[in-house]
């Protein structure tokens, strides 16, 4: 063989934000925890659609169900004009019934894996020809500067699927502010969240039959071995979900089935049989629980939408100027 006919691959370019937090999560005790935000590679973010149209897991037919039932109103409540930014934006599968609805001016969606996002928002620019579709690659979980030419603009943030439960409190009360700052205040926010129920449902929800979450979970070592020289044995692992009552959450867990041995990034880990790495969480609300997150992150509930199952939320909220307290 010819040296010219071995395909020469370029090297992957890696975020030292995730090289960070991979080091930090696997040498934290007694938990070592990655950031759940990792799990979005291109490969990560296919399964995550996988995941959404199987038949344990609720939150997206049941979320998709209520924007068909309720988009018109949000228009109405709305008003026309606005600039709709979605934050992790994904497969924007979701969107197009709130763009349908609320007569925007430009739509801005934002994820951390780009060459999905640019995917998704070239599909979705083809369904609205006249629309301004202007996809940002940025991790929205910190203020961002929207693009120039809907800085003017009156905006509505979208942010479906409960993905604000991925969050601890603190975490999603300081990303709700992060997003008055980019949205400005004045502006509004739908955002889908999840509600407490019975384990009987959530559980499956987050453990399917079919394996696929548990591949969605693993895959997070297969990013790390390719992106950061890991040499996890991916076989060493399993998945876990389990539900924390005190944190009233969804945790997903990556449990050692033996003992490992590995490096990553040129630095050497050890874990033992039963250990786990904590890869996510999602935690559920009940009405009031999310009520308050809203304002506690400066954000004033206007008007919610629920399920007759009263399985999910969705709550249009709007970024008031700060009052004074009593």
């Amino acid at each position: 063989m010819l040296m010219e006919d071995l395909l020469i691959l370029p090297p992957v370019e890696v975020d030292p934000a995730f090289r960070a937090d991979v080091l930090n999560g696997l040498r934290m005790q007694p938990q070592r925890a990655i950031p759940a935000r990792w799990f979005y590679d291109h490969a990560g973010s296919r399964i995550f659609e996988e995941i959404t149209e199987l038949p344990e897991y609720y939150p997206t037919r049941t979320e998709t169900a209520l924007l068909k039932a309720h988009c018109a109103e949000v228009g109405r409540i709305a008003g026309p004009g606005r600039a709709v930014v979605e934050f992790g934006s994904g497969s924007s599968t979701k969107t197009p019934h709130l763009l349908a609805a609320v007569e925007p001016s430009a739509y801005v969606p934002i994820d951390i894996s780009g060459e999905f996002l640019r995917q998704s928002a070239a599909a979705l620019a083809e369904n609205f020809p006249k629309l301004p579709v202007l996809p940002l690659e940025a991790d929205f979980t910190y203020p961002l500067e929207p693009p120039a030419s809907i800085a003017r603009l009156p905006k509505l943030g979208f942010f479906p699927g409960s993905t604000i439960g991925n969050m601890v409190a603190r975490t999603a009360v300081n990303l709700l502010r992060a997003m008055v700052e980019t949205l400005g205040i004045g502006s509004m926010l739908l955002i889908g969240m999840d509600r407490i129920k019975s384990t009987d449902i959530l559980i499956p929800a987050y453990d399917d039959a079919a394996g696929v979450t548990a591949r969605f979970n693993l895959n997070l070592l297969n990013r790390i071995n390719r992106e950061l020289a890991g040499t996890i044995p991916v076989d060493a692992f399993r998945h876990r979900a389990i539900w924390n009552d005190d944190y009233s959450r969804i945790e997903m867990h990556l449990e050692a089935v033996r003992d490992v041995r590995f490096s990553v990034a040129g630095q050497d880990f050890e874990m033992r049989a039963g250990e786990t790495i904590h890869t996510e969480n999602s935690h559920k609300y009940g009405p009031r629980d999310a009520r308050l997150l809203l304002r506690a992150g400066a954000w004033t509930p206007i008007r919610e939408w629920v399920d007759p199952d009263g399985l999910f939320s969705l709550i249009l909220a709007e970024a008031q100027p700060p009052g004074t307290a009593p």
